[in-house]
């Protein structure tokens, strides 16, 4: 045995350890200052001729390791540049989304009787110019995270970095996902139901100055000791419920007032999110509510789409917005959100409805209508 050899198993009976400010380091870090070396060398800095197998193993896991923890394998980590929904978007725009939009079914479709009254009374259908634009939004919802898209990785970054207030990239896989609200260490795997749509519509949240306040008064409210919830898996369950107002044909009138689309769908998706917050507030709201009150955001949605853009109007103008009797109202002009005496807007039911996972949602839809 050679003095190596002697001089480790000294330390390893004198209990000598690695402190925890070592243990927490970033890997690339630990090999810029030779300390990984250092975990391979004896008390006085001796090391083997020839170095064991399960050395040479243990060098290929700390290595494979730094390739997870700089986010993407294959490339180094470094400033990821925030974007912006509108740079976003025409990056989608002009993407090759072909495979994507053989997927996307535009409307629900309907049959007998359901198709009949839809066709009389129902609302108008999309004004044919803006097809188009309907078409690209249900594509980028059948669009997954791409590790290789540069725009996807950015998208991911500033979403972390505007709601957390970091000024620093974050790793590609981690915990700190499940801190934002995603149900694991990879968000890809939360977006099966809605694709970047999802992240999308998140985006827009964040990165709009008007909207910011409110998405980290929601953000805030999900963290909250008692009344916590997922954020970003609520969110995606919002942008699930506005993608079947679109193809149940709901938002058809809005838009072809405005003649746009997407713009549509991003503010029925804030004012959905503003009502989720008041109601969640004011209600006392927790996570065991959370399936009916998703159910409840739905119907509303769909029902009153106009409604819920008025009152998101009226929320931005200052004025503060609350929920009594089922619907909005606005009781004076505030900063804030201030309405401790409210009826409730639910009701009450006896039947638990369980908290919808995005990657499995259950939607009763009429005819083959299925969710995109």
């Amino acid at each position: 045995m050679n003095r190596c050899t002697t001089d480790t198993h000294q330390s390893e009976e004198q209990g000598i350890f690695l402190p925890p400010a070592v243990k927490s380091i970033p890997i690339s870090v630990l090999k810029q200052n030779g300390l990984l070396q250092a975990l391979a060398e004896g008390p006085n800095g001796c090391t083997e001729a020839d170095p064991s197998a399960e050395l040479l193993q243990a060098q290929e896991e700390w290595e494979a390791m730094e390739s997870l923890q700089s986010g993407i394998v294959g490339t180094s980590a470094g400033h990821v540049p925030l974007i912006a929904f509108n740079e976003a978007l025409q990056y989608f725009q002009t993407a090759d989304l072909s495979e994507c939009r053989k997927k996307i079914q535009p409307t629900v479709q309907r049959r007998g009787l359901s198709a009949v009254a839809h066709f009389f009374f129902g609302p108008p259908r999309l004004h044919q110019q803006l097809q188009g634009e309907r078409d690209l939004a249900l594509a980028i919802a059948q669009c997954g995270l791409d590790n290789n898209e540069k725009v996807h990785m950015r998208i991911l970054q500033t979403i972390y970095k505007k709601l957390t207030g970091s000024r620093f990239d974050c790793p590609r896989y981690g915990a700190h996902w499940e801190e934002l609200g995603f149900q694991g260490l990879d968000p890809g795997t939360d977006l099966r139901g809605t694709g970047l749509l999802g992240l999308m519509q998140i985006l827009y949240f964040v990165m709009d100055s008007r909207t910011l306040p409110l998405a980290r008064d929601v953000f805030k409210l999900s963290q909250h000791e008692s009344q916590n919830f997922p954020f970003c898996v609520m969110s995606i369950n919002i942008t699930r419920i506005v993608i079947q107002a679109l193809r149940e044909e709901h938002l058809s009138r809005e838009c072809n007032r405005r003649q746009q689309v997407i713009a549509v769908l991003n503010d029925l998706y804030v004012a959905t999110s503003l009502r989720l917050y008041v109601i969640w507030k004011t209600q006392q709201k927790t996570i065991s509510d959370s399936g009916f009150v998703l159910k409840e955001l739905e119907t509303f949605a769909k029902k009153k789409p106009k409604q819920l853009l008025r009152y998101l109007e009226i929320y931005m103008s200052g004025r503060a917005v609350s929920v009594i009797d089922g619907g909005f109202q606005h009781p004076s002009p505030s900063s804030g959100v201030h309405s401790p005496d409210l009826n409730s807007a639910v009701g009450n039911s006896s039947k638990e409805i369980n908290f919808t996972g995005v990657c499995d949602p259950q939607v009763e839809m009429e005819g083959e209508a299925r969710l995109i």
